[in-house]
């Protein structure tokens, strides 16, 4: 993990057709090397802005897979989860997830175009599981 532990972090995840040319190109345009590095997966934390950038085979090339919000702990999920059911936002929740090579608290909701939004702790890295599609968020 990276220094952006303590703070809510802003997350991107991108659809790639290459992982070794994305990570090449990714680590001139950031000027950092990724924090984690898989056949099928990489993650890029940057401290400020404090950003965690994955990219992720499959998807259409170029686009985005989700955006999220990295929490520093399970307790600010829940605190977050309570806001998006008051606010009838549908949330999908999942608890201790095993996702991108990382075990994780979150929950997701979609935005008014159905874009994911992934709200989560890191709980601990995981191996060897593959990323799965993302799950269905119900729109209203």
């Amino acid at each position: 993990m990276g220094g952006t532990a303590e703070v809510n972090t802003f997350h991107v995840s991108l659809n790639v057709t290459n992982i070794p040319d994305a990570v090449a190109r990714y680590c001139k345009i950031l000027g950092i090397e990724p924090a984690k590095l898989r056949e099928d997966y990489a993650k890029f934390e940057l401290a400020d802005p404090p950003v965690i950038l994955s990219l992720n085979l499959g998807g259409a090339p170029g686009t985005v897979g989700h955006l999220g919000i990295r929490y520093p702990e399970s307790a600010a999920v829940a605190n977050e989860l309570r806001r998006a059911e008051g606010d009838a936002l549908e949330p999908f929740r999942q608890d201790g997830v095993t996702c991108c090579y990382a075990k994780a608290d979150k929950f997701w909701v979609n935005d008014a175009d159905g874009l994911a939004w992934e709200m989560y702790t890191f709980l601990a890295d995981a191996e060897p599981e593959r990323a799965p599609a993302l799950p269905p968020v119900p729109r209203e």
